[in-house]
């Protein structure tokens, strides 16, 4: 089954030009699919659409197998698909690195302790366990994204959209985030303006142009 379908998705900003206009999509389990294109194309616009933060003015977003199209739709949605946001501040809004990568699980219904051992295991994972007890707005650029990573992982989504996760990134951070996410199993709709990381991560492209997706 396809993970993911948007069909013929048109969309304006109020007072705008349109910016997609007749784009399609579709994500299957276990792809890897790389989205380019220009500053202010609609990539990030269009990962949005898939989780039901922004609505298209035309066209049809199917996924798991069913259109969503109301916001009640989506909440289904949310649990099983983790979307890493572009900026990590606004992804980050606890006081603690563990509260941080808690809220998810604990939002889902599990209960304290098993959100705290969901917490120990993804920071285990990720080896980040150094940074679980510390002040996430005090943490580096670099850290952040690890953790913001963390918070979704911690969701045990099916599907990652990821919107340019190197954001901050050094060097060696960006190599330590590239080992993760391949070994992760889930399908992958990246959003990446560094050449490298997409040919590693997800070399398989379509290329946002005109308000359309292409086979690059």
């Amino acid at each position: 089954m396809t993970l993911i379908a948007l069909s013929d998705i048109h969309f304006a900003y109020p007072g705008q030009v349109p910016i997609l206009q007749g784009a399609s999509l579709r994500l299957d389990p276990g792809q890897r699919l790389s989205l380019i294109g220009p500053n202010g194309s609609g990539k990030s616009t269009l990962l949005r659409m898939i989780l039901g933060l922004q609505r298209p003015d035309r066209g049809t977003i199917t996924v798991f197998g069913t259109e969503r199209r109301d916001e009640a739709d989506f909440h289904p949605v949310r649990r099983r698909v983790g979307l890493v946001f572009q900026d990590a501040d606004d992804q980050l809004f606890c006081p603690t690195v563990a509260e941080d990568v808690a809220f998810g699980p604990l939002n889902l219904g599990k209960s304290r302790h098993e959100a705290l051992e969901i917490v120990d295991r993804v920071l285990g994972d990720l080896d980040l366990m150094h940074l679980r007890d510390r002040i996430t707005h005090k943490l580096s650029g670099g850290e952040k994204r690890l953790v913001t990573l963390a918070t979704v992982l911690a969701m045990q989504p099916e599907v990652l959209l990821l919107d340019e996760p190197t954001n901050a990134l050094d060097t060696k951070n960006e190599a330590r985030l590239l080992e993760i996410l391949n070994a992760l199993p889930q399908a992958i709709l990246l959003v990446s303006h560094a050449p490298e990381f997409r040919v590693k991560l997800a070399p398989e492209t379509v290329r946002l142009e005109d308000g359309r997706l292409l086979r690059d």
